[in-house]
């Protein structure tokens, strides 16, 4: 008999550290909501951000990113530009279990304003906090609210743990701790 999809990621947080802080339930009083959901964990957004700018009329070059592309912001919000981008990180720190995979989408409450969330997925064994793409798709300002939702983990659990895990590929991304840009 299978176990039920919140308590799995409760017993995982709880006993294995899979999440930490964890939140076991819904926080959504005047808030966007995180934490515990039924069959994921709605993560939040911390109170750091990068936006990207055009100051230095640089190149976006995965090879060779220039970090002065980005202005750093620390706040309680975070305003993204008009048809702009801007880089995040989960409150959360997550160890993924070597069986596991997940996936991340944004959510609803940001999306019907025209903010995409984009996370790749964590993959088995990987841990770290995690890093957030925010595009504003729209030609007005958007307000982004550090400390509350900003997107849900979904969990996929393997019948068996897979072969080559990311700690084993010794992943360029592994135990980041902020916001992280782009590694070749």
């Amino acid at each position: 008999m299978a176990i039920k999809a919140d308590k799995w990621i409760r017993r995982m947080s709880l006993e294995h550290k899979m999440i930490e802080p964890f939140v076991d339930g819904q926080i959504r009083a005047d808030v966007v909501s995180y934490g515990l959901s039924s069959y994921g964990y709605d993560i939040r957004v911390a109170d750091e951000f990068k936006v990207f700018t055009n100051v230095y009329n640089s190149l976006i070059d995965p090879k060779n990113f220039d970090p002065r592309s980005f202005v750093d912001i620390k706040g309680d919000h975070c305003i993204v530009p008009p048809n702009s981008f801007a880089l995040a990180r989960t409150i959360e720190y997550f160890r993924i279990p070597r069986d596991v995979l997940t996936v991340c989408l944004g959510k609803s409450t940001y999306a019907r304003c025209g903010i995409i969330v984009n996370v790749t997925p964590f993959e088995p064994e990987w841990e770290g906090y995690v890093t957030i793409e925010i595009s504003n798709t729209t030609p007005l300002p958007a307000k982004i609210y550090a400390n509350e939702g900003i997107a849900q983990v979904l969990f996929f659990q393997s019948d068996e743990p897979c072969e080559r895990s990311y700690k084993d590929k010794k992943g360029k991304y592994q135990a980041q701790t902020g916001v992280t840009l782009p590694r070749i």
